[in-house]
């Protein structure tokens, strides 16, 4: 349990991270989980010191002490473990910035080494079943349409599902151009191809619910937003129908557009714009796909292969 004189200092974090940050809610809940799990950690070796004097002299071997002991709690995982240390640095610094508690040691701290993944994109032919089957698991036309136009827009314009689902009446008739809004609050515009249009537009004629200024684009049965716990299921429906791995996920669609341009042609910094990335090494890693993909061409197809 945590001890009470943690707890100011950690509601002010949540609030930082919820409302200053602009996060996506699930890292601002894994972030706080990581903090409440690490305060209550500080507070079993039952110090009866000022909080801001205890967070500062908290040593790296502590620090050690509690990932192992999440690990004997089933944070088994390197990635679990690399974002609990990133929480634990983003802490410190709310910490120096707002309460002037410095920590240097564990600033210093690196975190485990976490296995370079790829991103496992759905083929192009995987692609092209997927969406020709979405329309034929509902016995509603305007749900087909919905759901033939959802899956369409992930792929053709390399969408979050948070991004497709935030588009509101004001996008129709669908435009040539998406104004989206992304992570951080970072607007980018993604040219949307004629397919995608349609399927929008077909949509859109069918849908019964209002269409208008401010209200959600799509839909769910009973006439609420639609919820992106949906569109997965949907996904778990047609991996099924289609015998695909569980692999082949909505965020599948996004690494689909992605990969699918770069082997055709696309340029790297292109796809980086179009994919809202921050940084161009996130964008990079579609490199290894295609290097990837040449080696298994080379590979099969060279006589002496």
């Amino acid at each position: 349990m945590m001890n009470a004189s943690f707890l100011p200092v950690f509601q002010s974090y949540h609030s930082h991270l919820s409302d200053g940050r602009k996060l996506a809610p699930g890292t601002v809940d894994g972030y706080s989980h990581d903090m409440r799990s690490f305060l209550s950690f500080l507070s079993g070796l039952a110090s009866e010191r000022p909080a801001a004097q205890t967070l500062s002299e908290v040593k790296p071997a502590s620090v050690r002490s509690w990932l192992a002991e999440r690990r004997d709690q089933g944070l088994d995982a390197a990635t679990s473990r690399a974002r609990a240390m990133s929480a634990l640095k983003s802490f410190y610094r709310f910490l120096q910035r707002e309460y002037g508690v410095e920590n240097a040691a564990l600033m210093a701290m690196s975190g485990p080494k976490t296995p370079e993944r790829l991103p496992r994109p759905t083929s192009e032919k995987e692609t092209k079943d997927l969406l020709e089957t979405a329309g034929t698991l509902s016995e509603e036309p305007w749900v087909q349409a919905r759901d033939t136009a959802i899956l369409t827009l992930l792929y053709a314009a390399g969408l979050r599902i948070s991004e497709a689902l935030s588009l509101t009446g004001n996008d129709r008739p669908a435009p040539e151009v998406l104004r989206i809004l992304g992570k951080r609050q970072k607007i980018r515009l993604v040219p949307l191809i004629p397919v995608a249009r349609k399927a929008i537009d077909d949509y859109a004629a069918l849908c019964p619910y209002p269409l208008r200024d401010g209200t959600p684009l799509f839909y769910g049965v009973r006439g609420k937003p639609l919820s992106p716990r949906i569109v997965q299921r949907l996904m778990e429906h047609l991996r099924h129908a289609l015998g695909l791995s569980d692999s082949a996920t909505p965020h599948a669609l996004r690494h689909a557009f992605a990969s699918h341009l770069l082997a055709n042609g696309g340029d790297l910094r292109s796809i980086q714009g179009l994919m809202g990335h921050a940084s161009p090494s996130t964008t990079q890693v579609y490199l290894g796909l295609e290097d990837a993909r040449l080696t298994r061409a080379h590979r099969g197809a060279h006589p002496r292969a």
